[in-house]
């Protein structure tokens, strides 16, 4: 399947590129989330009319996702979570309870911005979470889990 992207999608290609995907992704994914058009003749037409609309666009989310990571650079959010003595918990901090987290504590994040590669948080301590903003925009915040009382 042949698709033009409209943004930037990360292991693919930049904007305005033209992409061979399998058609799951394509009709499942990149263009259900607006990320992408069909390559026929009339989309091509209709993106090289629009390009200078997409571009900033593209521009203003760039810069939208610079402005929050500044804001995140330095920032320690404290989750409480059900432990043992020995600092293991009973559950699990997964990516919803992080960007939760940081919600609450006024620096909006998405559940799908937040990365754990290493599969959910199952003990105690301090832990590095890598942060997706954008395609271009990836930071780090710290993330504290201690026991509840």
């Amino acid at each position: 399947m042949e698709l033009i992207l409209l943004t930037k999608v990360v292991n693919l290609g930049n904007l305005g590129d033209k992409v061979r995907v399998k058609p799951g992704y394509g009709r499942n994914f990149l263009v259900p989330h607006g990320k992408a058009v069909p390559a026929t003749a009339a989309s091509i037409a209709e993106f090289e009319k629009r390009r200078a609309e997409y571009e900033a666009k593209a521009a203003a989310l760039l810069g939208d996702a610079e402005s929050r990571k500044a804001r995140l650079e330095n920032a320690v959010v404290t989750i409480r979570a059900n432990a043992s003595t020995e600092g293991k918990l009973y559950g699990s901090v997964n990516t919803r309870d992080v960007a939760e987290a940081f919600t609450a504590a006024g620096l909006p994040l998405a559940k799908s911005e937040v990365l754990l590669g290493e599969g959910p948080i199952r003990r105690t301590g301090e832990f590095d979470v890598p942060v997706l903003l954008h395609a271009d925009v990836q930071t780090t915040v710290k993330v504290v889990v201690v026991p509840e009382e």
